[in-house]
């Protein structure tokens, strides 16, 4: 994976790169075994650096004595119309050239919309599937504020942008409207000069509907979602499950997005190591 992350052979520990198709990643874990991430929604597809990137792989911590967890963005500069199953191919190609073999993968959030056309379009890769707060579609409220914004990041509103997505996912209380300010204006100020890749990837997961195709996914699948997600719903996450020939399902109550915490963490690795 280029010279600063690879596969095997690497020093312990976090680090950054790209791999040798061009995608970005961040590489965390000490495990015997690969385990590919497909990330969520971001502003820039980069490497992650700093709090980001400790925020990010924060998410799988828990997963690193088992595994060398790569957490992998789409490539920088996609082109206008780029779908999820373009992605999904970056995805297959940069897994066939690292590891040679089938991995487990993770999608979580927009990363799963991929994750499911990588699942049905190249079995060869995936061992098994994780479904992470995700689903076969988006539901009208998360497409109508992705859509928002997108119109707000094409226009450079980086910190209306910023708002609007932590408006919606930062539950309503009396904190929420300072911290939204705060963190709104502090993610801003790292903003980048392109919105392109952000707003291609919002019109690609508007376009995201895979109910009719989750028949095809033969690879052992993991759904898991938090029933309060303001992305998705319950339904929307049952429909998932479903629909793929003996997939399991997961949904925590109190949960919103993406889940985690110690339940979930349990049930990933059990899943993972079954």
């Amino acid at each position: 994976m280029g010279a600063t992350v690879g596969p095997s052979g690497s020093a312990a520990g976090a680090s950054h790169g790209f791999t040798r198709s061009g995608l970005p990643l961040n590489r965390s874990g000490i495990g015997p075994y690969p385990l590919v991430v497909l990330q969520g929604l971001l502003f820039e597809n980069k490497p992650l650096r700093g709090v980001e990137a400790w925020g990010m792989l924060g998410l799988y911590r828990f997963l690193g004595e088992r595994f060398t967890v790569y957490v992998i963005s789409r490539r920088p500069g996609l082109p206008v119309g780029y779908a999820m199953a373009d992605m999904a191919r970056d995805y297959a190609t940069t897994i066939r050239q690292e590891f040679g073999e089938a991995v487990d993968v993770i999608g979580t959030s927009t990363g799963g919309s991929i994750a499911l056309h990588l699942a049905a379009d190249h079995p060869d890769v995936v061992r098994r599937l994780v479904i992470h707060s995700s689903a076969h579609t988006l539901g009208d409220a998360g497409k109508r504020v992705q859509l928002e914004v997108g119109a707000l990041a094409a226009e450079h509103l980086w910190r209306e942008a910023w708002a609007a997505l932590l408006r919606f996912t930062i539950p309503t209380g009396a904190l929420s409207r300072p911290v939204v300010w705060l963190a709104s204006h502090l993610m801003a100020m790292g903003a980048p000069d392109d919105p392109s890749d952000l707003v291609i990837t919002i019109e690609a997961e508007d376009r995201h509907a895979f109910r009719e195709r989750l028949g095809e996914i033969v690879a052992p699948t993991l759904v898991v979602g938090g029933a309060r997600d303001p992305f998705y719903s319950e339904k929307l996450f049952r429909e998932t499950a479903e629909g793929i020939p003996d997939a399991r399902l997961v949904v925590y109550p109190r949960m919103g997005h993406p889940a985690g915490g110690q339940r979930y963490r349990r049930e990933v690795l059990a899943f993972l190591a079954d």
